[in-house]
């Protein structure tokens, strides 16, 4: 009988500190759910916000356009080109003769031909301007190729030749004969990325690895991103892609994106993501062609929180894209910046804006619109790198469009 009061008056203990340990658990979790923070954001929604600036005047907008279009009107070679291999500041960089100059000037005199459409008027001297542009264009752009088995900026003139001939073709819509042959030529200068394509996908603009017919170049994100977005405008009128080749440049984008979406500047720098240029303020530039580009081809995870992160960033730490700006040693500013990053970035920039709902576009409109008004130099250019006799001429077209695209 003393044995079974003794069990029970255990068992009795034992309930009664087994509830209270219940309790004071459940306590605990209460508590530790009390404070727990939410979670963190992903990296790539994370930036600095830039302070809002005041709307700038769109007449001034108006003035700029005016002057950077006579800028290009005046600067016009007089076979219908834009450009040439003299030097004009800067240093000599790798250009061998006669292919990296064909290759410059065809690239150039796209961009100057695409800007004149989108942003020149029906001035009849900028009508004059186009019509000789895209006569040298279309005699001259078949026939670029790279300079030699090491160097292939030829990899821009099929970029923006590509672009400049989406604009010709929608120039003139009437004229069914001309939009033919247009989308001909784009065709062939598709062919031509095939050709060129790295055999690891994407593409770039040197080959220091083996110089074989097929290049064993490692890409780099921004060549790879611009050329993406170059076929997505042939592809929006009508023109059939080649599924393996889209699917290649983008699988070579998501191996350079990194978790905050910087981008590598290559391929070959896998092995060296903190390095200053894969950091976010050397992606500054990059990230904005990069993004474009994969959004333009249906990557869900470029939302729209993520743009503007990528926005937000390229306003708030503009400085170390600006620092940049006009030297003249590739990647010898902070974070290794090259200067030509600067135009090319803000170009970029003006279609992420595009991609966001209307309500939001106002904000970054109205600071890629003061940039680059404050830019202009007096003669109505723009230029960032010094490059032969081609920065102004890209740098004024790079501008342009990207002007053109912040007026509401």
């Amino acid at each position: 009988m003393n044995g079974q009061r003794l069990l029970a008056l255990v068992l009795l203990l034992s309930a009664s500190a087994w509830f209270a340990v219940a309790q004071e658990g459940e306590k605990s979790k209460a508590s530790a759910g009390a404070g727990k923070k939410a979670a963190d954001p992903p990296l790539a929604e994370v930036a600095p916000r830039p302070e809002a600036v005041k709307r700038p005047d769109p007449a001034a907008i108006d003035a700029a356009l005016r002057k950077g279009v006579d800028f290009l009107l005046g600067n016009q070679n007089k076979n219908g080109s834009w450009g040439t291999p003299a030097l004009k500041g800067g240093v000599p960089i790798l250009a061998p003769v006669p292919g990296a100059h064909e290759a410059f000037q065809s690239a150039v005199t796209a961009m100057c031909i695409s800007a004149l459409i989108e942003t020149g008027g029906d001035r009849p001297e900028v009508t004059k301007a186009i019509e000789r542009g895209e006569a040298w264009l279309i005699e001259h752009l078949p026939k670029v190729r790279r300079a030699d088995p090491e160097t292939l900026y030829n990899i821009w003139s099929h970029i923006y030749g590509i672009q400049a001939l989406v604009r010709m073709h929608e120039r003139l819509p009437r004229d069914e004969e001309r939009r033919k042959k247009l989308v001909g030529l784009i065709r062939d200068q598709i062919d031509f990325l095939i050709r060129y394509e790295s055999v690891d996908k994407g593409w770039g603009y040197y080959d220091f690895r083996i110089g074989a017919q097929r290049p064993a170049t490692d890409s780099t994100s921004f060549m790879t991103a611009a050329a993406l977005v170059a076929l997505r405008e042939a592809k929006d009128i009508g023109v059939k892609m080649p599924d393996k080749l889209i699917e290649g440049a983008v699988d070579s984008l998501h191996r350079q994106r990194k978790p905050d979406f910087s981008y590598l500047y290559g391929e070959y720098m896998k092995w060296e993501p903190g390095h200053p240029i894969n950091l976010p303020g050397g992606s500054l530039g990059r990230s904005q062609a990069c993004n474009l580009a994969l959004r333009l081809w249906g990557d869900d995870k470029i939302t729209d929180k993520v743009l503007k992160a990528w926005l937000d960033r390229l306003f708030a730490r503009n400085g170390w894209l600006d620092m940049a700006r006009k030297t003249t040693i590739p990647h010898e500013s902070h974070f290794s910046v090259a200067g030509y990053f600067f135009y090319f970035g803000h170009y970029y920039a003006a279609g992420c804006i595009a991609q966001l709902p209307k309500a939001d576009r106002a904000f970054y409109q109205d600071h890629l619109a003061a940039n680059m008004l404050r830019l202009q130099s007096k003669d109505g250019s723009w230029w960032d790198y010094p490059l032969y006799n081609y920065h102004q001429q890209y740098g004024t077209a790079f501008a342009l469009m990207t002007l053109r695209a912040c007026r509401r």
